[in-house]
Formats: structure tokens, C-alpha cells, sequence
């Protein structure tokens, strides 16, 4: 049944917080942890987005030898541990708040879908007061990771959404392949991870170049 429900879903890491710092530190503990020589921080921007254990699977070549588990392990605790120490540093992108009340009050119901765990998304929500803005969080801990378009079909579920109506925005071209693997609209955004010209080729329908182009965007 079609519903008259506009929801707009958002990406976390490069869309609403820019976390590539804190990435970065953490997964060159992970690789530290295991006596394996960290990547370059132009590859850790390749794979955010992605599950945990899939972005270090990727970074470490696919080799199957790779101690993923206990990696994955050492970059949680080096999140949490920061977290824990007071410095974890994720600041949201300039005119998200704004955006987010602008997008409500004109009647958009809003999520996110990351590849972050249910507990680092509450955290970062809760940290910068967001989270009373979205009616549903859909996390790779609770969903097939990016870009499966299963973390899609949740949100819309839980919302009451249809495609039609729905609209995926993120920095990445995880985002973009999984809205078009889920039938939604595909909007990048030009202050993440990737390269406009990378999203517009991934499918997206466009890309703002500014947070407040969004609305405008979301309006037309």
C-alpha cells in the first residue's frame, strides 16, 4: 500500500559527522595490533561506509589469512577507550542541525543508515542531541552492511515509507549502489569521502556541494 510518508534517510561518517580522523586512529591500531603495517589514509577513506570487519578485509587485500576478528576487536577498543577518555572528536558538518529541523518542519520523516554499530550511532546521536530527530536507525550490526539495500528496506519499513518516496543522502558510493539496489532516490553529498564525479557515476542524482542545498534539493 502506498503511503504519503516522505523519508529521508541519511549516511553518519561523512555526511552528518566528520569522523576520518577517528578512523583513521583507530584503524591504524588495528593494524598495529596485529604487527601489520597500517594503510595510507587515502585508502581508509575508500572503505568508509562499509561493515568493520568488510572495510578491513578490503584494506587488508582480501587475504584470507588476515586476522579480521582480532583487528576488529582492536579498533573497537580503540574507539571505545577514546570515547571513554573523552577523545573521540566527531564534529557534525556545519548546518546539519539546521538542516534536520528544516527537513521536519516541512514534514520529511528522517533516518540513518551507516555502517557504524547501534552503539557508536546512538553515542554520536546522543553526544551532538540528534537522535530525537530520526524514527529509525538502521546499523551494519543489525543489517547486511552497504551496499545491500537491506538497511534501506528496514528503514522504510519501520517508517511506513515507500521507495517512491524515499530518499537516500550520503558521501560515499556505498550510499548511492544502495539506494539504487533499494529503488530510492540517490542524493550525494561533495564534503565526504568520495568524489563528487565518483557519485555521479555510482547513480547518483545529483550532488550538493553545499548542506544547505539539500533543501532546496529535497524540495524540487
Amino acid at each position: 500500500m502506498k503511503t504519503n510518508i516522505r523519508l529521508a534517510v541519511f549516511d553518519c561518517d561523512g555526511t552528518l559527522v566528520d569522523s576520518q580522523h577517528m578512523i583513521n586512529s583507530c584503524m591504524i591500531d588495528a593494524f598495529e595490533s596485529v604487527k601489520l603495517a597500517p594503510p595510507p589514509l587515502s585508502e581508509v577513506r575508500r572503505i568508509v561506509g562499509l561493515p568493520l570487519a568488510g572495510a578491513i578485509r578490503v584494506l587488508c587485500g582480501n587475504d584470507e589469512a588476515a586476522p579480521v576478528d582480532e583487528m576488529v576487536n582492536a579498533y573497537s577498543n580503540s574507539w571505545q577507550s577514546m570515547r571513554l577518555k573523552g577523545d573521540l572528536s566527531e564534529p557534525l558538518y556545519e548546518g546539519i542541525p539546521a538542516l534536520l529541523e528544516a527537513l521536519r518542519d516541512d514534514g520529511w520523516t528522517l533516518g540513518v543508515a551507516t555502517g557504524k554499530s547501534m552503539r557508536g550511532l546512538e553515542a554520536t546521536l546522543a553526544h551532538h542531541d540528534l537522535a530525537s530527530h530520526f524514527v529509525t536507525l538502521q546499523t551494519a550490526d543489525k543489517a547486511r552492511g552497504k551496499p545491500d539495500p537491506q538497511m534501506l528496506h528496514f528503514a522504510m519499513g519501520e517508517a511506513g515509507a515507500d521507495a517512491e518516496n524515499s530518499v537516500m543522502i550520503g558521501d560515499t558510493t556505498f550510499d548511492i549502489e544502495m539506494a539504487n539496489a533499494a529503488s530510492v532516490r540517490a542524493l550525494g553529498v561533495a564534503w565526504g569521502y568520495h568524489a563528487p564525479t565518483e557519485l555521479m557515476t555510482a547513480g547518483a542524482e545529483t550532488v550538493a556541494e553545499e548542506v544547505s542545498d539539500l533543501l532546496s534539493i529535497l524540495k524540487s
